[in-house]
């Protein structure tokens, strides 16, 4: 057995993120996280080691504190926190946005009610892409999930946790040799099937880099992103966020004359019109966000999903 403790640049309160659903995967309930711990496979190398993460609840002070059955080396725990740094958001330095944006007419009461929010990604690159396709124009997020976990379990390596299966996410050379029609048995569509191994060959074969895409900036970045096979603007934007960086961009993406797309929220958002809005003036209005354009969006997101949930609450009561 190994543990560990892994500190955060704060502000930091990874609580917040229990808020948030799509952070999370079919394997976890949300409502035991607290207490028991948030549990995922992380790569290390070639192997899948399940860890256990419990945060200690101290958004200027945070720290993470790692378990695993498994006993790794001082180098495998040095990898395993690359993924979990990216997961949990540890590297983000966010700071400046809030000097930044104190006084953004729709960003600065975001920034203090969701104080030290930083957005959850997977591991990596590829296992959020993979998760993105599977969920592509399906309403119903459970069903998405439970489509990914078998595909996890199909295609990634098998591991046990507590006598539950928590199968580690397929890398490239296990999902290039799957039919795409033995993933439409599994519930994604054979397209789908197509745009996850044909992405995992191009990995393979050295076409598509995972860590260029990562590390580059912003813009190409995007590009890169939508010359994937299955990855359009919407699908290319939300990608972007989830590099584990707190830099994005928002092209424009219109069709029919009507925006698309993230870039529609956030203007729509300002209370301006997403569809006549000029380039130099969208620039204008997220002039704050500057180098932090993705971890601005995240502050706008999450607060829109716990008014929604606190929404839904008052109609239940008033009925």
């Amino acid at each position: 057995m190994s543990n560990w403790t892994l500190k955060s640049i704060p502000p930091h309160d990874w609580f917040l993120c229990l808020d948030v659903e799509s952070y999370f995967d079919h394997e976890h309930d949300v409502e035991t996280i607290f207490e028991e711990g948030f549990t995922r496979p992380v790569p290390i190398g070639d192997t899948d080691v399940i860890v256990t993460v419990f945060f200690n609840g101290d958004p200027d002070s945070p720290e993470f504190h790692i378990e695993t059955k498994e006993s790794l080396s001082k180098e495998e725990i040095a990898e395993a926190n690359i993924s979990l740094s990216k997961i949990l958001g540890t590297e983000m330095d966010i700071r400046p946005l809030y000097d930044q944006a104190s006084e953004d007419p729709l960003l600065a009461d975001k920034l203090s009610s969701l104080y030290g929010l930083k957005r959850m990604t997977r591991a990596n690159l590829f296992e959020d892409i993979q998760n993105r396709i599977v969920e592509m124009q399906m309403n119903h997020k459970p069903t998405a999930k439970k489509m990914m976990f078998a595909v996890r379990e199909a295609y990634g390596t098998a591991l046990v946790h507590n006598g539950k299966s928590i199968p580690a996410w397929p890398r490239a050379h296990q999902l290039m040799k799957a039919d795409p029609m033995s993933i439409r048995k599994l519930g994604p569509t054979k397209r789908k099937g197509e745009y996850l191994t044909g992405l995992a060959s191009d990995m393979v074969g050295g076409n598509v880099d995972m860590e260029h895409i990562t590390n580059c900036d912003p813009q190409e970045a995007y590009d890169l992103l939508t010359s994937i096979k299955g990855i359009g603007p919407t699908a290319g934007q939300d990608l972007m966020m989830m590099r584990g960086r707190p830099d994005a961009v928002f092209p424009s993406n219109k069709k029919k004359d009507e925006e698309k797309g993230l870039r529609r929220w956030i203007i729509a958002s300002y209370g301006e019109n997403p569809h006549t809005i000029s380039e130099k003036k969208f620039q204008n209005l997220i002039s704050n966000w500057n180098g932090f354009e993705g971890a601005a969006l995240e502050f706008l997101y999450v607060n829109w999903i716990i008014s929604e949930k606190e929404k839904k609450a008052r109609e239940k009561t008033d009925r």
